[in-house]
């Protein structure tokens, strides 16, 4: 509820339309509570806006409106802090706790959902780091990808610059865990689909244990906003990725809110000297700067 009416709060003073006014006849119009309470049943429901018509007293055409800037409004007011890009204390904190979990270097998971694909990089706290949103179902996980900006950082060599150690090599890029599907690239470890020996079962075994955060992102995802999986009903493509960015953005700050990304490091501040992982506070540069080098890896 504290998160909500911060909500509120933030829209009230900053959004134009969630401003309450009085007509010629001193007449108060809609709260904002109102409208932010409309927007929001039709977002956390998935149904259409003529749904909300007797329960919040709106019109189906205001709730429609006051959908469209919510989704707008949150995503400029809090795109910034709650969809970015890891900084160097994020990636400190995502080595740490896979180090943890015994997978150095490993520092996110990736996947894609239909209908209409949602690529998403996750982490174990449910955070959603990076989000590619629009491609039709009809494409699997390599299609997308080639069309995902997710490491273009790296091709532009503007990517930090993680160290860390396994069996007593040295390794200097950092990898996410995927599925079968996705290319042998550097940056993508894939499941073992039939293992075979004691070492291998074992690997297998954590690393599917690890993977499913990911799912766990987009089933939380979809139980928080309904609307992300029912039918699209009156929103067009432009609008459908507007919400699905907005209700990614609320999904970050409520686990936020809820603790979710907090975690016990006291742990690995104990054996700080011994860590086996390195984040570069500065971004590295020596970097494959185009994607023909860049595959050649």
């Amino acid at each position: 509820m504290s998160l909500f009416m911060h909500i509120v709060d933030r829209l009230f003073n900053e959004v134009e339309l969630f401003r309450q006014k009085k007509d010629a006849l001193g007449r108060l119009s809609l709260s904002p509570l109102q409208k932010c309470t409309a927007a929001i049943r039709v977002l956390a429901y998935g149904i259409a806006p003529d749904a909300v018509d007797e329960y919040n007293r709106l019109s189906s055409t205001t709730t429609r409106s006051c959908v469209e800037h919510f989704v707008e409004g949150i995503i400029y007011l809090f795109g910034d802090e709650y969809l970015r890009r890891p900084t160097p204390a994020d990636l400190r904190r995502l080595l740490d706790i896979s180090e943890h979990h015994g997978f150095l270097g490993m520092i996110r998971n990736i996947d894609s959902k239909p209908t209409i694909v949602l690529k998403a990089v996750d982490s174990y706290d449910l955070w959603i780091w990076h989000t590619f949103f629009g491609p039709p179902a009809t494409l699997n996980d390599i299609n997308v990808l080639d069309r995902s900006p997710v490491f273009d950082d790296i091709i532009k060599g503007q990517a930090p610059q993680v160290t860390f150690y396994v069996n007593g090599r040295k390794y200097h890029l950092a990898y996410y865990l995927t599925d079968g599907i996705y290319p042998k690239w550097a940056t993508l470890i894939q499941s073992i689909p039939i293992p075979h020996g004691p070492k291998v079962v074992i690997f297998a075994q954590h690393q599917e244990v690890v993977r499913k955060d990911v799912e766990r992102a987009f089933g939380v995802l979809q139980a928080r906003f309904a609307i992300v999986k029912n039918p699209a009903l009156v929103w067009d493509k432009v609008k459908i990725r507007k919400i699905m960015k907005e209700c990614i953005i609320l999904h970050n700050s409520r686990n936020e809110r809820d603790g979710y990304t907090q975690f016990d490091v006291s742990e690995f501040q104990e054996r700080e000297n011994n860590e086996s992982s390195h984040v570069d506070l500065t971004y590295s540069t020596d970097i494959p700067t185009n994607i023909a080098n860049m595959m050649g890896v």
